[in-house]
């Protein structure tokens, strides 16, 4: 399914992705009170990163994910484990059965929605007063390693911007006014990476690659010289995980 954000150059690249916080996650299942065999809808499902630790829960997981390549890569990571189906679909559109749903997530694919319209459609898979989650992956950008990082991409790009993965998600979850009981919550998790595999992981960076244009490539060979420079093999990349949940409203 094509869609505004193709990620297909990308798909491979995003197998290196740093998991989510485990402590967090078993917090947000805690507050959506979901236990083994609720049923989940996982929405922009990517490389199953949110979606394996849910199905690990017991959870039955409905995976929808609109882009090809990523949703192949899903697939093929949780082929062993029979309480998921992957299915084709957006955000904003899922095709998945109304009302049937104890949970809806988003891992880091709330922002390349159009959110007033996902939300309608979080609402229409809820069961009564069930919950929605979005949440992403932030780099701790006061590590030295990761200031440098960015230092490097703001040679290229002066106004480089985050988007609306890094805003606080609270406002347009209230104005929507589809939900109680927003809530942000947050885990640290420390990634430790293989220096390919970190630059791998930038090649995967869909808001840089955006934003970049023809200075892409440009820039990851610097950031990849800058990590070889470090004559280490592995890096430690400390993440926050930062979440929101919110109850539907009846």
């Amino acid at each position: 399914m094509k869609t505004e954000w193709d990620y297909t150059k990308l798909a491979d690249a995003y197998l290196k992705r740093p998991e989510y916080a485990p402590e967090l996650l078993d917090k947000l299942f805690d507050i959506a009170e979901i236990s083994k065999n609720s049923k989940v809808c996982d929405i922009g499902a990517g490389a199953a990163h949110l979606t394996i630790p849910m199905v690990l829960k017991g959870f039955s997981v409905d995976a929808v994910e609109p882009n090809d390549a990523m949703r192949a890569n899903g697939i093929k990571r949780t082929a062993h484990f029979d309480n998921v189906s992957w299915f084709e679909g957006t955000g904003e559109n899922t095709g998945r059965p109304f009302g049937e749903y104890d949970f809806v997530s988003f891992g880091s694919s709330f922002n390349v929605c159009d959110r007033s319209l996902a939300m309608k459609e979080i609402v229409r898979l809820l069961k009564s007063n069930k919950w929605f989650t979005c949440m992403w992956n932030h780099r701790q950008l006061d590590d030295p390693i990761q200031q440098e990082i960015e230092n490097i991409i703001k040679k290229y790009i002066q106004d480089y911007g985050y988007g609306t993965r890094r805003e606080n998600q609270t406002k347009v979850i209230e104005e929507s006014g589809l939900f109680s009981n927003i809530t942000e919550e947050t885990g640290i998790i420390v990634h430790t990476q293989q220096i390919v595999d970190v630059v791998e992981a930038w090649r995967s960076h869909g808001t840089l690659h955006r934003q970049a244009g023809d200075s892409f490539h440009k820039i990851i060979e610097d950031i990849e010289k800058y990590l070889v420079s470090l004559k280490t093999e592995s890096i430690q990349v400390p993440y926050m995980t930062r979440a929101w949940i919110a109850q539907k409203k009846d």
